[in-house]
This record gives structure tokens, sequence and C-alpha cells, in this order.
């Protein structure tokens, strides 16, 4: 069966070290009972989810595929 992950950024649930509030998103994407990032734009969102997983110390070309592959998460397949 196929790992659950997030439905916005995509990261896998075994990786998400926070406290989960939703089924569908990671605990950095959902928090007090919404969306952290609530605009539509699928590039701002991008930039933020790579700033974010540098900073954390990702690999550059893991931080850059992984937010490429953003655009296939179900929140965003209808804005691409």
């Amino acid at each position: 069966m196929a790992e659950k992950m997030c439905e916005s950024c995509l990261m896998p649930f075994s990786k998400d070290t926070g406290k989960r509030e939703s089924d569908k998103y990671c605990s950095l994407c959902y928090k007090d009972g919404k969306l952290m990032y609530e605009g539509n734009d699928l590039k701002e969102f991008q930039k933020i989810v790579y700033e974010s997983m540098r900073s954390r110390g990702s690999n550059p070309l893991w931080a850059w595929f992984a937010t490429f592959m953003i655009r296939f998460a179900p929140r965003w397949k209808k804005t691409v």
C-alpha cells in the first residue's frame, strides 16, 4: 500500500515530526484548523517550501525536485 502524504506539499506523513491536526495535511501545512498558506499561487507556495527545506538542511537538488513535484499534489492539480 502506498504511503500517505500531505495533499498540499506531498511530504510523507512518516517524515512529519510535528503534531498533525488533519488526515489530509502535514503539521507544517495545516495548523489551528486552517491551511498555513491560504493562497492559490503554486509558484509562490513552491518557493516557500523550497526555502523551508533548505533552511532545514535539505540538499538543494532534493529540495528542487520535491518542490517541483508539488504541482501533482491533490490541492494543486486544479491550478496547473
